[in-house]
């Protein structure tokens, strides 16, 4: 502050201009009160400044406990936090459990109510009582969380699905009709397996369509004897009713039966192969068995005639019989021609000559025979190849679409098991028939032998006798 007022003093000495004592004076005396002024400031100043100091250090003396209150107060606070993080993190754990267990005890309830939904969809009780659905239903809401109140509705309507399997009712009800209209009339329901309804002097079966969930009747009517019972039935005349107790499985394949041109439209095109060769069979079948019928007859009476002359000597009307029927090509005569022109020889030439032309007339004999054997070895074959193809369809269908619908796959399905059902139907009488026929020609064959060498001996004895003569 003494310098200030120093300092102060000599700028004011500075900017005087040269005067007089008295002014010299005059202005001293006034810089002795500004210093004076000065200094009483200063102490004042400095007063100040040390009242500002102890407030100063009262105030950070203030601070330092206010902080170290609220570092305590901070210490017992990250405790509480740590506590109630662990507080949290147990109970959160226990929530998990019990969530866990609730979630458990809800899908079963979830899983429980799909198939009671199943269970009604698929019953023809529920055309008379929809609201059991409704019920249900609203328990696989999304979100919805079932309580014991709904699982108490679950079994009830339970409990109510067995009670009324067991029961027979007649009600008036709404179905659609054999014309695909909705028709009114009196449905009686013998629990969930049959339902019969009767309108306008019409009885018939009814089935239940869980998609649509409404019973309509089948397309064809029962015959006229189950629908006799059934009529007496409603009417209180007997206690016997018919039942499905397939659930209606059973009538409807007995409304839909594929007839044999459909069947064979469902086994693809390798049917026809089959078919070919089913009547290729045929016609050979026909034809060995007429003609192995009429050699076997014509053998013994031929062979029976012929005999007859030759012991006689009557060579004439051996050969008048041989020229009557040569026309129609039996192999009985070509064998007897062969004989008969060969009757002078000795015994092992005409035996040799017999047997050449029972060798020659064989292929005749035996012809169609191999044809059927190969014939029916392919149709189970192409039986066989009908199946592979139908499967690989079908397996073409699933790498397509899935396995969803099986309707998708059927085609290819009923394209395999129809081509192996027709080939084995095919190759089974064929090979029996195979058999047949080569054991008859088997049969006229050694038949045959037996007439050649009957007939060499009457020829062997014939030329003895006339040697003895001679």
């Amino acid at each position: 502050m003494r310098r200030a007022a120093i300092l102060a003093l000599m700028i004011v000495l500075a900017q005087v201009v040269p005067a007089s004592g008295q002014d010299i004076r005059e202005a001293a005396r006034k810089a002795r009160q500004d210093r004076q002024s000065a200094r009483i400031e200063a102490g004042l100043a400095e007063q100040r400044i040390l009242a500002d100091r102890d407030s100063l250090t009262a105030a950070v003396t203030r601070m330092e406990q206010r902080q170290a209150d609220l570092e305590a107060e901070r210490a017992g606070l990250e405790q509480r936090e740590k506590a109630g993080r662990d507080r949290r993190q147990d109970l959160e754990e226990r929530w998990g459990k019990r969530e866990l267990g609730l979630n458990e005890i809800s899908g079963n309830v979830r899983v429980a109510a799909r198939d009671l939904e199943s269970v009604l969809k698929a019953s023809p009780l529920s055309a008379g009582h929809p609201e059991r659905l409704e019920a249900v239903r609203g328990l696989l809401r999304e979100g919805y969380f079932p309580d014991l109140d709904d699982i108490t509705t679950m079994a009830g309507i339970y409990l109510d699905e067995m009670i009324r399997s067991g029961q027979v009712s007649l009600r008036d009800a709404n179905f659609v009709g054999r014309d695909g209209r909705e028709t009114a009339g009196r449905v009686l329901q013998v629990g969930r397996f049959t339902s019969v309804y009767t309108t306008g002097g019409e009885t018939a079966f009814l089935d239940w369509s869980p998609d649509k969930e409404q019973l309509f009747a089948l397309a064809a009517l029962p015959s006229r004897g189950v629908r006799g019972k059934l009529n007496d039935y409603l009417a209180g005349g007997t206690d016997l009713v018919p039942v499905d107790i397939s659930g209606g499985s059973v009538l409807r394949q007995l409304t839909v039966k594929a007839g044999l041109l459909d069947q064979l439209r469902a086994g693809g095109p390798v049917v026809y192969p089959i078919l070919l060769i089913a009547l290729a069979a045929l016609v050979i079948v026909i034809s060995r068995i007429v003609f192995l019928r009429r050699a076997h007859g014509n053998t013994d009476r031929i062979m029976g005639q012929v005999g007859g002359m030759a012991e006689a000597g009557d060579w004439d009307g051996c050969r008048d019989i041989v020229a009557r029927h040569s026309g129609r090509g039996w192999p009985v005569i070509h064998v007897i021609r062969a004989g008969l022109e060969a009757r002078k020889e000795n015994r092992d030439v005409l035996e040799t000559v017999l047997q050449e032309a029972i060798l020659h007339e064989l292929p005749r004999i035996q012809k169609g025979v191999s044809i059927l054997a190969v014939l029916g070895a392919v149709a189970p074959l192409l039986g066989l190849l009908g199946t592979v193809t139908g499967m690989i369809d079908t397996f073409r269908v699933i790498t397509l679409f899935g396995t969803s619908d099986p309707r998708l796959m059927s085609g290819g399905i009923s394209e395999a098991l129809t081509t192996t059902e027709l080939g084995l139907a095919v190759a089974i009488p064929i090979m029996l028939l195979h058999a047949y026929i080569s054991r008859r020609a088997d049969h006229l064959i050694g038949e045959m032998e037996e007439k050649a060498v009957q007939l060499t001996n009457i020829i062997q004895k014939r030329q003895a006798l006339t040697e003895v003569r001679r």
